[in-house]
């Protein structure tokens, strides 16, 4: 337990400790590495001097587990984890997942749905008025008025359905500091209205000053243009430099949102990752075999927070936002160093990235200044300010390669290889020479000019000049290295039609993906606005979305064509598009015609 924040009675003990100023309720098991959130928070609070204890996927079914730890001095801190607990438990289809990454030896049922309500509700009717502060990814992101797919209705702030006393959305480092000075120094929590970064609840907009009201939450309940009104007013005023304040009446409570944290320096961003982290799972989990979700960040630096990259189905530019705040290179080689010395290193760092990898620096010098532009694009167009250079990460990578003990190199985060394209420098050869292991995973996600034009990403010329590029490149080099292609099926604006065209892509390039993401409209995003007005709320154009269980299952079939399974819905589609002819012989056929496809064909040949 050496080295752990206290998860026991016992283990505060052994610490000195009869209470605790902060107590962390997670929906994920307790893992302390950088990759989860609530080691962070927990971590920059140790930093700070205050006394924090970790209560780890709690029993919801009894305030038991709620008691375990006591009464913290100052307040509990709520968050599902690293995912929407929704997201976490089922799929596209509403289906349960069969495995939960970030629980004790992969299992499910380890955390409620909707966890931070579930779990703020525990609290409040085992501790009375405690404060509660809620944050992480599920509230961030369900902060204001917001579409919920599970159960296809239009819920209020998750402030006032939590019942919490105020949200902390974004990453939440720097709120969680300034937030427990406060209290600390005596100010009651209903007070604390003067933090980036959080939202909290008033009885009325007089009690607030120069803001910017959203079409409140019965008006989006009625009207969806009106929530589209609401999405759009609110996505613009993500930036923390020229962010509003933004109010949202809820019945008889304002919700109001105060403008985004300001961007961590890279000097903050080296001090929060040079926490001392004990990098794997609490023991407690030693015998379930750990959390699985560890092997995919243990060995991983987190190099950049933010992204520019604009996908619309994306949720990062209203996390993280969109201007890149980035580590120091020394930072980066410190922390590689530990990894080295721990005993189960074996010489390969996993990824050097972010959200996106090989965006280490601001997409222009003016975001700095002035912030991101109040709706326009970075990357999808392409803007005439955009400055693209892997010079400062190549050299962290190149410098990550000398040192003694690692092996290799690897980049896994994703890369965009528009962003590439547009870069004068040797980030390609390097890529392809030192930092992939025979295969790179991209994210095309599609083909059709309709649908890429929606998501927010670089059409198909684009991604076929990377194509000849790559190729070209490991040709010159002797190597032999493929790409593997990400799509994603049923998004907002691909109708049946759309689907084959990107059927008949996958074909002709002699692709077999083996996994297609179906969209699923997660709280916070572009997409899911328009996946649930079926209207662009920038533009205010329409947007046909497949919601039938039969269409969706179609155009997900389609990008999977081959497989035997998918055989009569593959058929189905193709003659719902009326695209009969992609099934016979020919070579751009998906389909092989049945003995009584064959017969009709030569009947209608024949006039019959």
């Amino acid at each position: 337990m050496q080295g752990f924040l206290p998860m026991s009675r016992t283990e505060m003990a052994k610490r000195g400790w009869d209470a605790l100023d902060f107590i962390f309720v997670s929906g994920d098991a307790y893992v302390d590495h950088p990759g989860f959130g609530a080691a962070i928070i927990c971590r920059v609070l140790e930093a700070h001097g205050y006394r924090v204890g970790v209560i780890a996927q709690p029993d919801w079914h009894s305030t038991k587990d709620f008691r375990r730890l006591g009464k913290p001095r100052l307040a509990f801190l709520v968050s599902s984890g690293n995912l929407d607990s929704q997201l976490s438990r089922f799929t596209a289809a509403k289906k349960l997942r069969r495995q939960d990454a970030y629980s004790p030896g992969g299992r499910m049922n380890c955390r409620p749905e909707r966890a931070v309500a579930v779990y703020t509700k525990r609290l409040r009717e085992t501790w009375g008025s405690v404060p509660i502060i809620i944050g992480g990814i599920e509230a961030s992101l369900r902060r204001m008025t917001h579409y919920d797919y599970w159960r296809d209705e239009v819920r209020p702030s998750i402030l006032l359905e939590s019942g919490a006393d105020l949200l902390i959305y974004g990453m939440g480092e720097k709120q969680i500091v300034e937030i427990a000075a406060e209290l600390h120094a005596g100010v009651a929590i209903a007070h604390v209205q003067d933090v980036r970064g959080t939202c909290y609840a008033v009885p009325n907009r007089d009690y607030v000053w120069d803001y910017l009201e959203l079409p409140s939450y019965e008006k989006a309940v009625k009207d969806k243009r009106q929530f589209a009104e609401a999405f759009r007013l609110e996505y613009l005023e993500q930036d923390p430099l020229r962010g509003r304040r933004l109010i949202q009446q809820n019945a008889e409570i304002c919700v109001v949102q105060n403008p985004p944290a300001l961007p961590l320096t890279t000097a903050e961003m080296d001090e929060i990752y040079e926490l001392p982290y004990r990098y794997t799972w609490h023991p407690a989990y030693d015998k379930a075999g750990g959390v699985p979700a560890v092997a995919e960040v243990k060995f991983g630096l987190v190099s950049q927070r933010g992204c520019f990259g604009g996908c619309h189905f994306c949720a990062i530019v209203s996390h993280q936002g969109r201007i890149i705040q980035h580590r120091s290179k020394e930072s980066l080689l410190a922390e590689a160093k530990r990894l080295i010395a721990l005993p189960d290193f074996k010489g390969y760092i996993h990824d050097v990235g972010g959200p996106t990898a090989n965006f280490y620096e601001p997409s222009c010098s003016h975001q700095l200044v002035r912030g991101t532009c109040r709706g326009k694009a970075c990357l999808s167009p392409p803007c005439e300010n955009l400055c693209a250079d892997h010079k400062e990460y190549l050299s962290v990578l190149q410098s990550l390669r000398a040192l003694p003990g690692v092996k290799k190199v690897f980049i896994r985060s994703g890369i965009r290889f528009d962003y590439l394209q547009k870069a004068e420098d040797d980030f390609l050869e390097v890529l392809c020479r030192h930092h992939i292991s025979g295969q790179l995973r991209i994210a095309p996600e599609h083909v059709s000019n309709r649908v890429t034009r929606l998501m927010g990403k670089s059409n198909k010329s684009v991604y076929l000049r990377f194509v000849q590029a790559f190729e070209a490149m490991n040709k010159r080099l002797g190597k032999k290295q493929y790409l593997v292609p990400y799509f994603m099926s049923s998004h907002p604006g691909s109708q049946i039609e759309d689907a084959v065209e990107l059927a008949e892509f996958i074909h002709e390039r002699g692709y077999h993906p083996e996994q297609v993401q179906d969209f699923i409209p997660t709280p916070g995003t572009l997409s899911t606005c328009m996946y649930y007005t079926g209207i662009h709320p920038l533009t205010g154009e329409k947007v046909y979305s497949a919601k039938t269980a039969e269409e969706k299952k179609m155009q997900r079939a389609l990008l999977q064509y081959w497989l035997p399974q998918n055989d009569a819905i593959v058929r189905r589609a193709l003659y719902a598009a009326g695209r009969s002819d992609l099934i016979g012989y020919g070579k751009k056929c998906l389909l092989r015609p049945k003995k009584r496809e064959q017969i009709k064909k030569r009947r209608k040949e024949k006039g019959i």
